[in-house]
């Protein structure tokens, strides 16, 4: 079987290697989450608005801060993640801090088989479609998880970022998706100093690759902006310019780094 076949065990075994640096990383900084702080951005708390009472479907949830943090805010939260590791921890973590939050360990395609119910919102940000094959099939499952009238709300790392190469100095990849991206790394966007290594099978996706794979599956796009900066500092060669805002120090802000859809489910779908 080759790597593309088998990219969910190559994908599952490397977010499992990942996790406990995570866990332990300043990035993510744990301590203080669970004290209370909000893993959640500006960019997401803008477009989700007040979820007090509302039911979220979190998709690629890692070891659910975030998830945890929607509950914190009133919601109603599932949380799903392929690596049996970072549930494990998010359920621990949920623990901990007195959460609600439920979590399911699955393949994001698989998920059908594990839940059957709709949401108030589906919700999934930075770092996560880079990880799938198939944008319809996963335009699929999110459309079946949201209610009618419900919304889908979906922030992430910008396709233009991951023409790059890591120092950003020069275009290394297809902007469109040409096939699996195979490649083995050393460390970690949250610790790159990590004593750790991993294989990852990834794939690039276009905007309008994803903007169809969502309007084909009856989903209405209410919103699509793009940022000049990314909240977190996981890329080389960053400099901060504002509080909690990075930008490729020699780019400045000529390049879109995350984009941002709100998207609302079709009554007649």
């Amino acid at each position: 079987m080759n790597k593309e076949d088998n990219y969910i065990e190559i994908n599952r075994e490397s977010w499992n290697n990942k996790t406990e640096t995570h866990l332990k990383s300043e990035f993510y900084d744990l301590d203080n989450f669970i004290k209370g702080k909000t893993s959640l951005n500006s960019i997401e708390l803008d477009l989700l608005g007040d979820v007090k009472g509302k039911t979220i479907l979190h998709l690629q949830c890692h070891f659910g801060q975030d998830s945890i943090s929607l509950s914190r805010l009133g919601a109603e939260v599932t949380g799903i993640d392929l690596s049996d590791k970072a549930i494990q921890s998010a359920k621990q973590i949920a623990k901990d801090t007195n959460s609600k939050a439920n979590f399911i360990c699955c393949n994001i395609y698989d998920l059908p088989n594990h839940l059957d119910k709709q949401f108030d919102i589906v919700y999934t940000s930075y770092g996560t479609i880079g990880w799938l094959p198939d944008l319809d099939k996963w335009a699929r499952i999110v459309s079946q998880y949201v209610k009618p009238n419900g919304q889908f709300v979906f922030v992430e790392f910008h396709p233009v970022v991951w023409m790059f190469d890591d120092n950003f100095e020069k275009i290394g990849y297809n902007y469109f998706n040409s096939g699996a991206i195979v490649e083995s790394e050393s460390g970690t966007y949250a610790d790159k100093t990590a004593e750790i290594t991993q294989e990852n099978v990834m794939w690039n996706h276009s905007l309008s690759e994803v903007l169809n794979s969502l309007i084909k599956n009856g989903l209405e796009i209410n919103s699509l902006d793009e940022y000049d900066y990314s909240p977190y500092n996981c890329f080389n060669k960053t400099i901060e310019f504002e509080t909690n805002k990075y930008r490729i120090a020699h780019l400045q802000n000529k390049i879109p780094m995350v984009f941002s859809i709100v998207a609302k489910k079709k009554n007649n779908s």
